[in-house]
């Protein structure tokens, strides 16, 4: 059975205009799935993939859009952190040379907004919050990217042959690649959520999505298997000695 192209031509059929995906979507929801009749299985597939890839590209879109505000907002508190930084180490430095009279107070209080800065960045999360979001938002591409390859990939098998297995059988090959992607999507946007959460409760910088984005070499497996390593500076256990066996 044919399969469509990987970027087929023609505006999308959800609804959506030209540059939907350039403009901050609504809030990240579950989306009905369309339904459609499977008497044309590769039209349907077609639809198929124009509904997940719009998805993927919403959940990027969502993503940049929103690091935009927060972005602008830490950057003018790290400014006016350094600016207070600033002012206050050199106005009693002023105020000691007799150069600026009665300067010193103002130091301490721009030494005060400075920590003030510092403070409402940390409490709120916004660089931590930005940063975030680009690299979840470069994660959702990334895999954008590769379901769109895998997706050529499974075109030109079928229009090239041969054929392997029925029509059928192809058809569900094209639908794991959409549920996998589809699963991946939603594993980024969770693992997002959950570091977001965790920063929230401890104030720890996000570890989840630099986990999902890059994977990290497997532990060592045979480690655990062995003795238990020692804690350093414990002291080791002594094990009851056995008396030898007495010669009969």
């Amino acid at each position: 059975m044919g399969q469509p192209e990987m970027q087929p031509e023609g505006p999308p059929q959800d609804g959506r205009g030209e540059g939907a995906a350039g403009l901050r979507p609504g809030d990240l929801a579950g989306r009905a799935l369309p339904l459609g009749d499977w008497a044309q299985p590769a039209e349907r597939l077609d639809e198929l993939y124009r509904w997940v890839e719009r998805g993927a590209l919403d959940t990027a879109a969502w993503y940049l859009a929103d690091r935009v505000w927060k972005r602008r907002a830490a950057r003018s508190l790290r400014c006016g952190a350094a600016l207070g930084a600033v002012a206050g180490a050199a106005l009693p430095l002023l105020d000691l040379t007799r150069v600026v009279g009665g300067a010193a107070p103002w130091g301490y209080l721009a030494l005060l907004l400075a920590v003030a800065c510092v403070a409402v960045d940390r409490f709120f999360g916004l660089t931590s919050g930005w940063i975030r979001d680009v690299a979840t938002a470069q994660a959702v591409q990334r895999r954008l990217l590769a379901l769109q390859f895998d997706w050529a990939s499974e075109s030109v098998r079928e229009v090239l042959g041969p054929t392997e297995g029925t029509a059928s059988e192809a058809a569900e090959r094209c639908l794991s690649v959409l549920r996998r992607f589809t699963e991946d999507v939603t594993e980024l946007v969770r693992t997002e959520t959950a570091d977001w959460m965790v920063e929230f409760r401890t104030g720890s910088g996000p570890l989840g999505i630099q986990s999902a984005v890059g994977f990290g070499g497997r532990a060592d497996c045979g480690a655990g298997q062995g003795r238990p390593a020692v804690p350093p500076g414990a002291a080791r256990p002594n094990m009851p000695r056995q008396r030898p066996p007495e010669p009969r």
